[in-house]
């Protein structure tokens, strides 16, 4: 935990207002970070009321801007996995924002998001804990990816379809957090001795900061013409069942 709170503030001493964009779940969130610092934020809880609310909170965090002459640098999305609906509205407006204020824009992986609240409310002790966060895809299956506490991916991504087996060769070796909304599902198939189930832990934008800012200070930018979300599995429309 301290390597990692070490290593964000090396990057909130770079000089950057950022807008943050999480729309990757039913929760819509928009925030302002500024040198380390959250500024404005915004959630509603409620949704998916993103079409309703999105835009809403960015005009109210644009005119928190200009009213307090705060200059605005980049814009950082959430890119998924999550929502396909979710991770268009959210993206798109994140890209319209950059076209017309000529801004950065800056990729966010929603997964590494949902570490960051673990990471800096040390809900995790051992050394060799992992981080197992998990997206609902729908029955038993779940977007997850392992990493260790310092942030560094230990397993990419996959689309898991959860029993027994999925986790046992990590859970073997290191205690592994579980958390994020489909995590609660799977934890009845889950049963070992080192896995752990942390509640309540969701994609927010104001968690979106030291993630956005370190990639700022990296220079790692997206191309706002040619940039989409991470959606990893296609989306497929159906036709409607025949009625008759």
């Amino acid at each position: 935990m301290r390597i990692f709170a070490t290593y964000l503030r090396i990057y909130f001493l770079i000089m950057s207002c950022i807008l943050n964009i999480e729309t990757s779940t039913d929760v819509c969130s928009v925030a302002i970070s500024d040198s380390g610092q959250v500024i404005f934020n915004q959630e509603d809880h409620t949704g998916p009321n993103h079409a309703v609310k999105l835009g809403v909170f960015v005009d109210e965090a644009l005119d928190f801007l200009d009213s307090h002459g705060l200059p605005l640098e980049a814009v950082a999305v959430s890119c998924g996995p999550g929502s396909y609906t979710g991770l268009r509205i959210g993206v798109s407006m994140a890209k319209g924002i950059c076209y017309g204020r000529g801004l950065k824009l800056i990729g966010v992986p929603t997964l590494e998001l949902l570490c960051v609240p673990v990471l800096l409310q040390e809900m995790v002790q051992e050394e060799d804990a992992l981080l197992c966060p998990m997206l609902d895809a729908r029955r038993m299956e779940v977007y997850a990816q392992l990493f260790d506490r310092s942030l560094h991916e230990v397993r990419p991504i996959h689309a898991d379809v959860v029993d027994g087996d999925t986790y046992k060769a990590f859970l073997d070796e290191h205690p592994v957090y579980f958390f994020g909304n489909g995590a609660l599902k799977c934890k009845d198939a889950i049963n070992h001795p080192n896995a752990h189930f942390i509640e309540g832990i969701e994609p927010i934008a104001k968690n979106m900061l030291p993630l956005a800012e370190k990639r700022m200070a990296q220079e790692k930018f997206e191309d706002v013409a040619y940039f989409v979300p991470f959606y990893l599995k296609n989306f497929v429309a159906k036709l409607p069942r025949k009625l008759l």
